[in-house]
């Protein structure tokens, strides 16, 4: 029986397919600060403005159809937006290279009933360049961006930082 010897090829490849199996967790970072004003047309031809959301918690998540984290990581968005949606909270995803056609059969295919668009000068403006994706942005009641997200998110981890602003926005 022949040896098996695998080419550097072979190697460089299984290398690369653990290493995206296994990928780091995200980074979350603490931050407070303003967000600028932005909108967005959603596929359905709707307008939504930032402003129209104040008073909720928000997740803005940037993503993309292509993406396998950002495809990983709708269901526990979905999830959570459907138990706590009716507390104040709110999903704005924000495809960075997808029109509104690819992104509208997208969302339907996949039963996803949360806000999507794609991303234009505003959004960009307001949240600053993403270099990659998945990242999210958990902005509070007032239009304060308090996380950020590099990576990845799970529903233990949107409870752990959402939650919080949630019952703050209740306090008098």
């Amino acid at each position: 029986m022949k040896k098996w010897t695998p080419s550097p090829l072979t190697l460089i490849l299984l290398g690369l397919i653990v290493w995206l199996w296994f990928r780091p967790p995200a980074e979350v970072s603490e931050e407070n600060r303003p967000v600028s004003a932005w909108a967005v047309t959603l596929p359905d031809g709707r307008a939504l403005s930032s402003g129209s959301l104040k008073g909720k918690v928000v997740l803005v998540n940037f993503w993309a159809t292509w993406c396998p984290y950002c495809r990983k990581e709708k269901p526990a968005i979905d999830a959570f937006w459907q138990d706590y949606r009716d507390r104040g909270f709110e999903v704005v995803s924000i495809s960075i290279d997808d029109p509104a056609e690819k992104i509208a059969a997208w969302m339907q295919d996949k039963d996803y009933a949360f806000m999507a668009a794609p991303t234009n000068a505003s959004v960009t403006a307001a949240f600053g360049k993403v270099a990659s994706v998945p990242t999210s942005f958990i902005v509070d009641t007032k239009g304060r961006v308090r996380h950020k997200i590099a990576g990845q998110v799970h529903y233990p981890r949107l409870e752990k930082l959402v939650a919080p602003l949630l019952a703050e926005a209740k306090q008098p």
